[in-house]
């Protein structure tokens, strides 16, 4: 099955980024397309696409959301069905699309295909379980990458990330008391919801121009 994709941005942006969704919500849902908004204003390319799981909810089936292993081919998948992009490609997504992502990088990045990794709240663990850690893979990664992550996320907050031995390759951009959505308490942070993303934004410009200049 082709993928579908929703774009945004400049057909001819120098970098184009693909995103998959997080495990529990659509490739079109207000965080993913706040997220693609301001990206595209900052002159990228966005793509999204969906597992075929979350595809299948929109003709009323109800799947759940299967382990990120099984969807890893589905990834490869859309990289192959998006086709060869003018410039740089990153590649990334929401929670659980930016771990499979993450999970597929690696052989893509040494096959010359992509040029880095973007996670907007990577799930290090799940809720309450912070034994069941999901880094393996994090330790040796060889791509570069960029986690942007809300300081009081409960999927893996600042202080608990900070010891998981990521590798070197990794860059984690924290937002002040952002949640798994990026989304700050204003009465609390200072920070609304929109100066987050747009913080996101500023920072993939820079890091994408260290890493695919």
């Amino acid at each position: 099955m082709t993928t579908q994709f929703l774009f945004d941005g400049p057909e001819d942006a120098r970098v184009t980024i693909l995103l998959a969704h997080g495990a529990g919500a659509p490739m079109d849902s207000a965080s993913m397309s706040a997220t693609a908004k301001v990206l595209a204003a900052a002159n990228f390319r966005v793509a999204r696409f969906e597992f075929g799981y979350m595809a299948a909810r929109r003709t009323g089936e109800r799947k759940p959301p299967p382990k990120a292993e099984t969807v890893m081919p589905e990834y490869v998948a859309a990289v192959d069905d998006l086709g060869p992009t003018d410039g740089p490609l990153i590649i990334g997504g929401k929670s659980m699309g930016g771990r499979v992502a993450s999970m597929v990088a690696d052989a893509l990045y040494d096959a010359g295909r992509i040029a880095g990794l973007l996670c907007l709240g990577y799930p290090f663990h799940p809720p309450g379980r912070p034994q069941q850690l999901r880094t393996k893979h994090l330790i040796g990664l060889e791509t570069p990458a960029l986690i942007c992550q809300g300081t009081r996320d409960e999927f893996g907050d600042r202080y608990e990330v900070g010891e998981f031995g990521l590798s070197d390759e990794i860059d984690v951009f924290w937002l002040e008391d952002g949640d798994h959505d990026l989304k700050p308490r204003k009465a609390i942070s200072g920070f609304t919801t929109a100066q987050h993303l747009q913080s996101v934004a500023d920072k993939v410009t820079e890091w994408v121009g260290r890493i695919a200049a």
